[in-house]
């Protein structure tokens, strides 16, 4: 359990208190085959050891094409590209997400919800980035809401499966994680590691850029 005074780990989330990593990995052990409506190349995304891209270097331009909208030209701006692609729309948020987060939403329902993973990389390198809008009724909801889903540890939005995109194993910590609110819209976005080496910079870089990408 996550304690809102706690002192926040180096991507401004709210360290869990007993240390969620232990709980869950980010390794990933194979990947499985695309399934039907999910756009890209057929197979598993990539295997062995990469480089590091240093994502953080190309980070001022990729935010420029995020905040427009141009998911594709944002991941080419961090040296990667979209590999595949699935999103979902929902009406019900409370089905769709977990522990402290999906208590609040029983009680504060959500106006709609929607969910996209993407698989990126370059070469041997690739990384699945998940990216939730959540809109409420008012933006003191969204407000309120932000704060609880920011602390590491209360629950979350639940990604969309990884197999949608060629990733099934990918389990997500939260550790490398952004949110960004816009009126009453809270976009939540969160990476982990599917081959190659990225530091946790690389991996946090990819969540604030994914967390500027306007709601589709």
């Amino acid at each position: 359990m996550a304690w809102r005074h706690q002192p926040r780990d180096n991507k401004g989330r709210f360290a869990s208190k007993t240390g969620v990593a232990a709980v869950v990995t980010a390794s990933v052990v194979a990947f499985g085959a695309t399934t039907g409506g999910v756009g890209g190349g057929t197979g598993p995304l990539g295997t062995g050891a990469g480089t590091g891209k240093n994502l953080v270097a190309r980070k001022a331009e990729s935010k420029k094409s995020a905040r427009a909208g141009r998911a594709d030209e944002a991941w080419h701006r961090l040296g990667l590209r979209t590999v595949r692609k699935a999103t979902r729309q929902h009406t019900d948020c409370v089905r769709h997400s977990f522990g402290e987060v999906r208590e609040f939403l029983i009680r504060n329902p959500c106006a709609s919800l929607k969910r996209t993973l993407f698989a990126v990389g370059e070469g041997k390198d690739s990384v699945v980035v998940s990216v939730a809008w959540v809109e409420f009724r008012t933006r003191a909801r969204a407000v309120k809401f932000r704060e609880l889903i920011d602390v590491h540890g209360t629950g979350d939005i639940a990604p969309l499966a990884g197999g949608l995109v060629g990733a099934a194993d990918v389990r997500f910590t939260g550790h490398n994680y952004d949110s960004r609110l816009n009126r009453a819209v809270l976009t939540v976005a969160e990476t982990e590691p599917l081959s190659g080496e990225f530091s946790g910079e690389d991996l946090d870089t990819a969540a604030e850029v994914a967390a500027l990408l306007p709601r589709p």
